[in-house]
């Protein structure tokens, strides 16, 4: 099979590059090398595949890689919380925009199966029960009650406490940040593009993915990696909150994995069909933090409450449908990948061009990943 690897050089784009060519398949990289991810020069690990310079959003580019692929697996996207609404219009243009002048491309060029990145953030606040009231849609967190350190979000309909569950594929998608609502127009798109062309889409929802080649020292950067910043420069992590939000942290090379079986697997022609990627093992984000902490032996974590508007309480997967449909099962489990991650290589720091903003992000890191 030849691939087609959209964002090929970055974190996930790379592992999955690796694997495929490793199950014997070819491939090519698309990778357009945002300053907000990477350094100046292409990273080493891109230096066993034909890397292509160029814009998702430049049909001309795209027509000539696409002649004789099989499949792309389309990674190429800005990630994380950003800096503030001034960045709408660039995840905007490289998510959505970038998405559609893809699959107008692979139209044309008569590609039909195509495997997206997305994301748990289309999910916002994740499932809740009420013991009154079943699954319910919870109460927004109010601003009173986050600076009085009342985190969890309660019953709309009664107040009453909820309790957290698993997030199966089919939960209503309330996305929160301008990163989610781009991620859930791509999926949209993918299922219009599907429907019209008989094509066949798998939608990957990764969960907060951690692991080697993670960018660091960026506004764009997920929690590990900025965890992992703050105890390489002898700082304690700051954690937002309590510590007690849960997340599932799934590693890199499972998430690699799981693109490999969706590039292998028939998915229905005509639907997109999202699939939680997660390790169905929950653990809080400040558990991520003393691990890491403990593996390097740095300082113990800071809890700092707070909270940003855009940030959710709880949001775990349930991972049946990925082992249903794709025979996925995580392999990781999050005591050995986050050992590893202790001293696993990350990205090297990025350029950002304003220094003013990249400081102000620094001071209100992420907690988020996806």
């Amino acid at each position: 099979m030849r691939v087609l690897v959209t964002g090929g050089a970055g974190f996930i784009g790379s592992h999955v590059a690796d694997l495929a060519v490793a199950a014997g398949h070819e491939v090519v990289l698309l990778d357009a090398l945002l300053p907000q991810a990477h350094g100046a020069a292409p990273p080493e690990w891109s230096a066993a595949h034909r890397l292509v310079r160029g814009d998702v959003r430049d049909p001309d580019r795209l027509a000539g890689l696409l002649r004789g692929v099989d499949a792309v697996c389309h990674q190429a996207a800005m990630v994380g919380h950003g800096v503030d609404p001034g960045d709408a219009p660039d995840y905007a243009s490289h998510n959505d925009l970038g998405t559609a002048v893809l699959l107008a491309a692979m139209h044309s060029a008569g590609v039909r199966r195509l495997v997206l990145a997305s994301s748990m953030v289309v999910y916002g606040e994740g499932r809740y029960r009420c013991p009154a009231h079943g699954v319910v849609t919870p109460a927004p967190r109010r601003p009173a009650d986050l600076t009085a350190g009342r985190y969890d979000p309660g019953c709309a309909a009664c107040g009453a406490t909820l309790t957290a569950e698993r997030v199966p594929e089919d939960a209503p998608t309330r996305p929160r940040s301008t990163y989610a609502a781009t991620k859930l127009a791509q999926e949209h798109l993918a299922g219009a593009w599907a429907r019209q062309t008989g094509g066949a889409v798998w939608a990957l929802r990764y969960h907060n993915v951690y692991g080697p080649r993670m960018p660091r020292d960026t506004p764009y950067a997920g929690v590990a990696a900025i965890f992992r910043s703050a105890l390489a420069a002898g700082r304690p992590p700051r954690v937002l909150e309590d510590g007690r939000q849960r997340r599932d942290f799934v590693h890199v090379h499972d998430v690699a994995r799981a693109n490999l079986l969706a590039l292998t697997t028939d998915p229905p022609p005509g639907e997109c069909v999202p699939v939680n990627v997660c390790s169905g093992e929950p653990h809080t984000v400040g558990e991520l933090a003393v691990a890491l902490a403990d593996a390097v032996g740095g300082p113990p974590p800071e809890v700092v409450g707070g909270a940003r508007p855009a940030d959710v309480r709880h949001v775990v997967a349930s991972p049946e449908r990925a082992a249903a449909l794709l025979g996925f099962r995580a392999e990781v489990t999050f005591a050995a990948g986050v050992r590893a991650f202790a001293t696993d290589p990350l990205r090297a720091a990025a350029a950002v061009a304003d220094e003013t903003r990249e400081a102000r992000a620094v001071r209100k890191p992420s907690t988020t990943d996806g």
